[in-house]
Formats: C-alpha cells, structure tokens, sequence
C-alpha cells in the first residue's frame, strides 16, 4: 500500500489518473500536481501538454487488465476517467472500455491494495427520454437505454458501488455536460454544427452543465472527504453549477462565444425522433460508423429537461462551483479566439477515448 492519502508535511500520496489526457482528466491532474500530490497519467497516447505535471505517463489501453495492474501499483488514490464516450457505435466496444476497463480497475486496486477509487460516471445512466427535473441520487436507473454509453455506464457504475468494502473505499460522480476551454467533445460539436442545427422542441428545457474547473474539483474533493469520511464510500453524487439554465441558451452562449450566429430554426421533437430512428435503421443496416447527425437519444437529449439536486455533493464533499457561469462563458470566449479554436480542427468520432 502507497503512502498517507493527504499532502501534508513531507508526506506525498501517489495518485493515478486513467485518461490523464483527456479534458476532463488533465484538468484533474493539474488540479493534484499544483497542490504537490505525485501524479501518473494512464493513457493510449503520450501528451506534451503533461509534460511537467505528472510524474510519469504510462502508455497503456483499460481494456488490458495487465498493463492496469501494472499502472496501479504503488498507488494512493486511482481516478478513473477514462472512458469511451458519444451516441452512436457497437455495443461490444462500448462495454469493452466501459464496463471490462473499470472491472480492471477495480481489479488491480484491489491486487495492490489501492485504498481510495473515485470513478467518473454520467447522469445519462438514469435518463429514460423523459424529463429528469431536481432529482437526487435516489432516482433509479432508466430502465430503457437508448445508446450504449447509458447502459455500460450504468453497469459500470454499479461495479464501483459494490466493490467498496473494509480494503477499497469507492465513490462515484456524475458531472453533467462539462464544457470549457480545452473541450475536445460539447463546444467543437456545437460550433461545427451550427449552420445546421435546428431547436428541437419548444426550447424552453432546463438543463445542468459542469464547467472544467468546477468538475475536477469535484473529484479532488471527492478523495479527500473519502479518506476523512470512510462511511461516504459506496456513494454517488451529481455534480453541475448547480442553476439549471435553457440548454438553446447554453448552446447559443457557446456560439456567440465563438462569434457565430444563435440557433433560430426549430423542428418538433417527434419529427427529430423519427428522423433519428431512420437514421439509426440506414446507419445499422449499412454499417456505417460514423455518428448519424441525429439519433432517437439526441432528440430527447435536446428537447427534454434534465437538471439535479446537488445538495449531497454540496453536503457531503464541500462542493461549491467557485467558477460561475459568466465566468466560464468569458474564460470560454478568449479560448475560442486564439488558435486553438475546435472550430478549425476535426471532430473526434463518436465513441472516441477520452484519454
């Protein structure tokens, strides 16, 4: 077992982050590097960017349990992030990633007695269609997932639920819609999108979002309290701002941060969900992998409410969003307008790592 699990002192905890370079994962590592913790990235790629941050970044994919076990060794604290994200693709690759790769994580932190495991999930994981208005973590599973990143998530997050016991103590967060300067996955999609897309529904859902900073330091918070509140274990909280906002208002916020037009156009969420069922049916039968422009589960995504109670996190972790919404918007904007813009790069495919 790896060393105490605070920094205090000369005493400095060993902490593994798995898709250390991914958005949200590489905000979690600077997050720990700066206040002095050792930090491992556990990722596909090497990142410059990590350079200087981490202690060392071990190349290696979560579907192959040996090159976990071996990134867990010595370690305090494990984060894991990484996880194969988006709406469209083949079940079996979504579970590999989602499901084998957290079995392995647990796995190895249990071999080399890895005492702290906070996981990344998703709210999606209860998300049946239907608006999810206010809800706690009491809320249940959907019981009708309509793409494979809800159903592998929820199956993975139960894994991490019942593998906390006296030896590994688990919690798991649900950030919901992380945006920022950094994004890799919500603002390009928005921006390379925006000649063509259209209001689904009345545009008057309310919808939570996380920004970056806020969402790792969530997970910071997280293993802290874990190691100062054992009886937390086993736990899940949401994460957001914490004040719904109209989501056609986010998404025309991000394209005016980027300088281009707001969403006018709008179209009924029954039309959206039959044109994405039938996008759906030709994308199958043809085999295409690409992401169809809509699926049933993005036109329920767009049209309905899904915002949650985070009174637990705020309770329980110490949570408070110290960057506002203005704020974000601002750090957003001066992003945009340097020559990092997503705008001119490639989307990454749906079901992508993010690692």
């Amino acid at each position: 077992m790896g060393q105490s699990t605070t920094t205090t002192g000369d005493t400095t905890r060993s902490v593994l982050v798995t898709g250390g370079g991914g958005f949200l994962g590489s905000a979690i590592v600077d997050r720990l590097s700066r206040r002095g913790d050792r930090v491992f990235s556990f990722a596909r790629s090497f990142y410059p960017e990590l350079t200087g941050k981490v202690a060392g970044q071990i190349q290696g994919d979560i579907c192959n349990p040996d090159q976990v076990l071996a990134a867990c060794k010595n370690m305090d604290v494990v984060f894991h992030v990484a996880a194969k994200p988006g709406v469209w693709g083949r079940y079996s690759d979504y579970y590999q990633t989602n499901v084998v790769g957290t079995q392995n994580v647990i796995d190895a932190c249990r071999t080399h007695q890895v005492p702290y495991l906070v996981h990344t999930s998703s709210p999606s994981v209860i998300f049946d269609g239907t608006d999810v208005e206010g809800v706690d973590e009491s809320a249940p599973y959907s019981h009708h997932f309509h793409s494979p990143y809800q159903r592998t998530k929820a199956i993975a997050e139960r894994a991490v639920i019942a593998a906390s016991d006296s030896q590994l103590k688990t919690i798991v967060l649900r950030p919901h819609l992380i945006w920022g300067p950094g994004d890799n996955h919500l603002v390009p999609r928005v921006i390379a999108r925006a000649k063509t897309l259209f209001i689904v529904g009345d545009g008057n859902n309310l919808v939570d979002t996380t920004y970056i900073d806020n969402a790792a330091d969530a997970h910071v918070l997280a293993a802290d309290r874990l190691a100062q509140r054992p009886e937390l274990s086993g736990r899940i909280y949401f994460i957001s701002q914490g004040e719904p906002v109209r989501l056609w208002d986010m998404i025309n916020n991000i394209l005016r941060a980027g300088g281009l037009d707001p969403v006018t156009r709008s179209m009924p969420r029954k039309v959206a969900r039959f044109i994405g069922g039938c996008l759906e049916l030709i994308y199958t039968i043809l085999q295409i992998k690409q992401e169809p422009k809509m699926t049933r589960f993005v036109a329920d995504e767009l049209s309905r409410s899904h915002w949650f109670d985070i009174g637990a996190a705020k309770k329980d972790l110490g949570y408070i969003p110290e960057v506002t919404m203005d704020e974000g918007l601002a750090r957003l904007e001066a992003w945009l307008r340097t020559d990092k813009n997503p705008s001119s790069h490639e989307l990454p495919q749906a079901g992508s790592h993010d690692d």
